[in-house]
């Protein structure tokens, strides 16, 4: 992934989309999400804000140019004049006020031939740019996630209503044929009083099922700024297997070494720190200026003359200064400077070991989901098969109602399981793109395509195998 690329592409799709859009699928949702959540807005506003250190750490290097001005009117009282002197006669004459008019125009450059503070600046502001840069595709990939994750619990909890709705209906007519078979003395009345019981639980499953539904919707409003109401429905049979870009773990642990952000800005906060470092040393180092000085004043040395005097000068040099003592400052932040470069170091070696723990995690999460997926959907048709069997064996008589119950509450059961793991598989894999450093929109737009199938489920990888047969982990 190039960083500048991908931020430059990020930059245009924010700014694509400035009219929000109704749009109903995960990539319209995402689309508007990059104009109106808040978050990735102030990430995007920090973004451009720390591009503005490069320019600030340059300036050190660049002549700076002052101009000062003065204007003043000085009032000369004149207490006595001796005249007379050498006749003997002697005498004291107050000669009358004099009113000069004083201005003044100075003109400074100066221009930094070595501070080796300056330098080591410089070289920070690049690093806090890169840094910056890193972090806003972290934001960027945390709204990919995070957009994912709401419209996921938003199709799960759908379901779930509709499980629910399936449940209360398939009770309800247990307990009406429950009913009237008491009513014709073919069922007791314990029959009746469990085919309500089991009515009024899926009653209450279906009220808890709804309110977290409004619940998914509001987390999605969040970020959309607007209540989701016309989401699109993934078709049920939609392929769940997406292809995964590296064959096995190891590779995914190689990338991630390369790519992940959450690396890469730790990387940048390391080396900031060591230059650091050479801040606080650059206290024991001398500086070298070239001054440049012009100045123009009209009206000076009333006050000892009285009278103005118009004088122009200018001056060229170095000037150079050697620090000396500075009461033992120095040293002491070049030892805290080490301190914490110490500390930052660890910090990343805590957070490359915790990039390869999520990477394998979130590699077993996508493997195990495959299997998972494939297991659940079996389950699924099984099951169905065990209702229509089970509602055959009743009406023949050696099955009762109690087991058409147990039957389809055991599909509804693994209609959302199998509805979960393929949600949870889908979020795994985009988890370890991001962990890799390597998710972006098109995996986000590959998902959105797959969801809008609805061709047999199938199953492929990067290397033609069948990811569900990936079992070495290295």
């Amino acid at each position: 992934m190039k960083i500048p690329q991908y931020i430059y592409a990020l930059l245009i799709s924010g700014a694509a989309f400035h009219t929000p859009l109704h749009a109903t699928d995960l990539m319209g949702i995402y689309r508007e999400a990059l104009e109106q959540d808040a978050q990735y807005s102030a990430a995007r506003a920090a973004h451009q804000a720390a591009q503005e250190k490069l320019p600030q750490g340059r300036a050190g290097l660049l002549p700076t140019i002052t101009l000062a001005g003065v204007r003043r009117r000085q009032y000369i009282d004149i207490q006595s004049v001796t005249t007379g002197i050498g006749t003997g006669t002697g005498t004291g004459v107050r000669p009358p006020e004099v009113v000069i008019d004083n201005t003044s125009i100075t003109i400074t450059a100066t221009q930094p031939i070595y501070r080796k503070e300056n330098f080591v600046i410089y070289e920070q502001s690049k690093l806090q740019v890169a840094q910056a840069d890193s972090q806003f595709i972290i934001a960027a990939q945390e709204l990919i996630l995070r957009v994912a994750q709401a419209y996921f619990d938003i199709q799960l909890a759908l379901i779930n209503v509709e499980v629910a709705e399936a449940q209360k209906r398939a009770i309800g007519e247990q307990l009406a044929q429950a009913k009237r078979n008491f009513q014709v003395g073919t069922a007791t009345i314990v029959d009746t009083h469990e085919a309500q019981a089991r009515f009024d639980l899926a009653l209450s499953q279906e009220i808890a099922a709804r309110s977290d539904l409004e619940v998914r919707k509001r987390a999605l409003q969040q970020i959309i700024g607007r209540l989701p109401d016309d989401l699109t429905r993934p078709n049920e049979n939609f392929p769940d297997l997406l292809n995964l870009k590296y064959a096995n773990m190891q590779d995914w642990i190689n990338v991630a070494e390369q790519n992940n952000l959450a690396l890469k800005v730790q990387q940048s906060v390391y080396e900031i720190a060591k230059q650091d470092v050479e801040r606080a040393k650059a206290g024991h180092y001398p500086t070298l200026d070239l001054v440049a000085l012009y100045s123009d004043q009209r009206g000076v040395g009333g006050t000892i003359t009285g009278r103005p005097i118009d004088l122009t000068s200018k001056e060229i040099g170095v000037q150079l200064s050697f620090p000396i003592f500075q009461g033992f400052a120095v040293q002491s932040r070049v030892r805290e400077a080490l301190a914490t470069q110490e500390k930052v170091f660890q910090d990343l070696n805590n957070t490359r070991r915790n990039s390869v723990l999520q990477v394998s995690q979130q590699y077993l999460n996508v493997t195990n989901g495959i299997a998972q997926v494939k297991a659940l959907r079996q389950a699924v048709t099984s099951s169905q098969s065990q209702v229509d069997s089970t509602k055959l064996g009743q009406e023949v008589g050696v099955r009762t109602e109690v087991d058409v119950l147990n039957a389809q509450q055991l599909h509804y059961s693994a209609r959302r399981d199998l509805a979960q793991a393929r949600y949870n598989f889908l979020m795994s894999k985009l988890r370890l793109e991001a962990e890799a450093g390597e998710l972006d929109e098109e995996d986000l737009r590959q998902i959105n395509e797959v969801l809008a199938k609805g061709s047999a489920f199938g199953v492929s990888s990067s290397n033609g195998q069948d990811p569900s047969s990936v079992s070495h982990v290295q």
